[in-house]
Order: structure tokens, then sequence, then C-alpha cells
């Protein structure tokens, strides 16, 4: 006797439960944006910022297949489970996190929101000159933010809305 497998679809979160993802190149505002809607929401909203979880609690390189991207979709999942709000913030490349970031949204039953924050490489330079952090910014040189910059690395599907960099905080 065959036994069929059923599939059963993941749903993470509830209906109340909302999901923003804020995407784009170093120094384009992104911590700024979350840290922006922790304050004007308050409690229940968790940030699962890339660079907290990838740089402080892994201390990892951004490379294909790393832990940092399982652990920001363990974290957001896990969060959302427990009634949080998400803002998953950082460059979180598309090659690298899309799919991760792709499974999330489907899978979250509330609305989600993705955002990619454009910012031109030389307005990179101006902003990242302003982070407050000196020895950051001795250790992060102009040649790294070249490195890293991707022009418009937007996920498939027309899923987020582009912000320009005219837009204020």
């Amino acid at each position: 006797m065959s036994m069929a497998a059923v599939i059963v679809p993941v749903v993470v979160g509830t209906e109340d439960t909302r999901l923003i993802v804020v995407r784009g190149n170093s120094a384009s505002g992104k911590s700024s944006v979350a840290a922006g809607l922790r304050e004007k929401f308050g409690r229940n909203l968790a940030i699962v910022g890339q660079d907290n979880l990838r740089r402080i609690v892994l201390r990892e390189r951004d490379r294909p297949g790393a832990a940092n991207i399982g652990l920001i979709d363990l974290t957001a999942r896990y969060a959302l489970d427990n009634g949080f709000h998400v803002v998953v913030d950082g460059i979180l490349y598309a090659d690298r996190y899309g799919a991760m970031l792709q499974d999330l949204l489907r899978a979250h039953s509330g609305v989600s929101r993705c955002y990619y924050l454009h910012v031109p490489y030389p307005e990179t330079v101006l902003r990242h000159a302003t982070k407050p952090d000196a020895e950051y910014l001795q250790h992060v040189t102009k040649a790294h933010l070249r490195d890293w910059y991707r022009e418009m690395d937007l996920l498939p599907d027309g899923l987020e809305t582009v912000i320009d960099p005219a837009s204020t905080l």
C-alpha cells in the first residue's frame, strides 16, 4: 500500500502581523528606517537586522549559503509566530538572500511589504562619512563601499517598492 505525501504549507504569523523588508546598499538608510518604525510603533515590533545577526551574533562574512541567511529567516518567523510585527533590514543581496525572503513573504499570512532604498554610489559615500562610529569608519573604506555596491539589486517579480534618495526618513 503506497501512501501519497501530503504537503502542508507552512504558515507564519497571523493575519494581524506585519512583515516589512527594507533592503539597499550600505549607508542607504535601512537601519534608520527600521529604528524610526520602532520608535513610532513602540513595543511588539521586532527588528531583525542582518548586520546584527551576521556580524555580531555569528561574526560571519557575507557569502552565498552562509548561516546568517537561515538565522534571519528563523528569527523573523519566530517573532511573527509569537505575535510580533517584524522589520527585516540589511543589504540582503538578491542572489544570496532572495530565495529566503521570497519563501518568508509567501509563508506570512499577514500584510507584507518590501522596500528597496536606492541611493547612488556617490551619495552612499557621503552618507557613510556621517556615521557616528569612528572605528567603523576607519575600518570600512570607500573601496569597501565600491566592492559592496550593487546598482538596483532588486528581488524578482516586482516585490519591492523602490524609494529614491530624495525621500526623507
